[in-house]
Order: C-alpha cells, then sequence, then structure tokens
C-alpha cells in the first residue's frame, strides 16, 4: 500500500474554521467516505493515509476551501455534494463552476450554478436553440431556465420571456375548481411566478407583464401561436401529452429559445396516456441543435434529506420491477 501525504495551505484562521466546519463537521464528512487521517498543523491541514483515498481527500478539502473563498461559507450538504461529484468524476474543476453568473437578481444576488449538472445545462441553454432539462425535483431545471430567460431578455437577445405549464396536474380538473379562468390557472402556475418575482423584483415584472413582454400562462393558450424573438420555458412537461409536446415545439419561431423541464418519475395524466417528454426523448434525440440534460441526484440542491428520500423511492421502483 502506498502512503501517502498532502498539505493544504490555509490562509487565515477564519478559513480554517470554516473548512474544519461547525464541530469539526466537514472533517467528519471526509473521513466516513474517505479511511483517511486529517490534522491541523502549522497553518495547514494535514491528510496522510492510502495514495489514492488521500489525493481524493485532499482535492475535497481544496474544494470547500475555494468555495468558502468565493462564497464566504459552505454548507455541509454541498460537501457532500462535492465527494459525490468527485466520485463520478475526479477531474471536475468546482472553482470553475464557482465563477460563472448567469444572472444577478433583483436584490443583488448573484445567481450561478451550484453543481456540475447545473453547469452543464447552463451551457447547453446557451448554446442549444432547444434544451430539456430533466430530473428529480431539487436540481434546479425551472429556476435556472428563469434565471436564463432573464439574463436574455436583460440583454436584448430577445423581445419576450413567455412561462407555461400543463393546467392539469395531481388528477385535479380545471373545470371541478372554483373560480374564473385566472384564478385556476394561477396556482399551477405559482412557481414560474416565484421564480420571476424573486430574479426581477415584483414591481418590474409587473410592469414588463403590462407591456406583454413577460407573459405567464397555461400551455392550451399556445396553440396556434408562432412565437418569435422570445425565450420560452415549458414547466413540468411530463405531463403534457404526445399531442401537446408536439404542439408546443412547433410554436418556435424566428430567434427564439425554447427550454422543456420535467420530472419523468411523477407523471400525473390519466392512464393510458403517454407523457409527451417521455416519448419526445427518442423522438429527438438525434435531431441537431436539441439538447438533454439528464440531472441526478447528486444534483439536488436542497435539503440533503431529499436526496435521500430520491434514492430511496429510485430504489424502491427497481425493486417492484
Amino acid at each position: 500500500m502506498d502512503f501517502f501525504e498532502e498539505n493544504v495551505l490555509i490562509a487565515n484562521e477564519d478559513e480554517l474554521i470554516k473548512l474544519l466546519g461547525i464541530h469539526d463537521k466537514n472533517i467528519k464528512i471526509i473521513k466516513s467516505y474517505y479511511d483517511v487521517n486529517i490534522l491541523v498543523r502549522n497553518g495547514a491541514v494535514k491528510v496522510t493515509g492510502e495514495k489514492e483515498k488521500s489525493e481524493a481527500a485532499a482535492k475535497i478539502l481544496k474544494d470547500i476551501l475555494n468555495t468558502v473563498r468565493a462564497e464566504g461559507e459552505i454548507s455541509d450538504q454541498k460537501v457532500v455534494y462535492l465527494i459525490e461529484a468527485n466520485k463520478s468524476n475526479s477531474d471536475i474543476d468546482y472553482n470553475q463552476i464557482l465563477k460563472e453568473v448567469i444572472v444577478t437578481s433583483a436584490s443583488g444576488r448573484v445567481i450561478k450554478p451550484k453543481t456540475v449538472g447545473q453547469k452543464r445545462y447552463i451551457d447547453m441553454i446557451n448554446s442549444k436553440d432547444v434544451t430539456f432539462g430533466i430530473g428529480p425535483a431539487g436540481t434546479g431545471k425551472t429556476y435556472l431556465a428563469v434565471a436564463a430567460a432573464v439574463n436574455s431578455f436583460r440583454k436584448k437577445e430577445v423581445e419576450r420571456i413567455i412561462l407555461t405549464r400543463p393546467a392539469v396536474e395531481a388528477g385535479e380538473k380545471l373545470g371541478f375548481l372554483p373560480g374564473d379562468l385566472q384564478d385556476k390557472v394561477d396556482p399551477y402556475l405559482r412557481p414560474l411566478y416565484d421564480a420571476l418575482f424573486d430574479i426581477m423584483g415584483i414591481e418590474n415584472f409587473m410592469k414588463n407583464v403590462e407591456k406583454q413582454l413577460i407573459e405567464v400562462a397555461p400551455l392550451a393558450y399556445m396553440r396556434g401561436r408562432t412565437l418569435d424573438s422570445s425565450f420560452i420555458i415549458l414547466d413540468e412537461a411530463q405531463n403534457t401529452t404526445n399531442e401537446q409536446m408536439k404542439m408546443f415545439l412547433t410554436r418556435l419561431g424566428y430567434g427564439s429559445k425554447a427550454v422543456i423541464t420535467g420530472d419523468i418519475t411523477q407523471i400525473d395524466l390519466p392512464e393510458g396516456k403517454k407523457s409527451g417528454l417521455k416519448s419526445v426523448i427518442h423522438i429527438l434525440k438525434e435531431v441537431e441543435d436539441i439538447g438533454f440534460m439528464f440531472f441526478h441526484t447528486t444534483d439536488v440542491v436542497r435539503h440533503k434529506l431529499v436526496q435521500d428520500i430520491i434514492k430511496a423511492y429510485e430504489k424502491h421502483e427497481v425493486n417492484k420491477k
């Protein structure tokens, strides 16, 4: 067995405290994945143990340090992400991901990718006319698409932002819900409103809605239209039928870009109806200038328990087969 030792240099005590985590939690997480010794000596963190494991642990420490220097702090959830991401791809330069800025929100908050998958997703959106973001809840599929749309709108690359989603979910039909049409569809569109409010600010959002430069509407409203110079987002696309998906994709006009997001494990269509999102993966997989980004549980940026819950359900579904 090759014995290996590497020192990670620390600039000051504040960096060291954040690197170690509360009650050395970050170090405990790293040691739970890698059988190594980690000691603090003379302004450096020393990693010793089997060569391969020590090199991997030292890289995680450097990634944590880069995150602390770039963002001022790091959560234990992100530490776990860094470890999981490096297990699947040891060549990841997480520091490079942190430099990517998608857009700045109305409150001045910088919105950037938090995972390798998110970085690939944004790169795909920027380089393709049509991008599919497919994966579990909490991976940032919709929020990042909205951020990219606002960025394009601010840079005048497009004239309008159009956000849409199927209006029937979880077995509820609009005809049985109280209120007029707008009242009926708004609850389904709320996640899209929330993302726009957060990034643009409510006042700026409302001004652009009044000018008809931003539209948030159910998918049925897209029929018969040609959408030129627009950034169009179709959310919850797993709940489209094949006919609806084809209808949406053929609305794309000159100078437009479309992002379609969904989770094919959360289909709420009536029994016997096929998901347009599941079908389109096979139908369009070889069409040029269309990109498919498949997110994984390691891209989940919500509470760590969400990752564990998703994994447990995935295991349950596999065992059922």
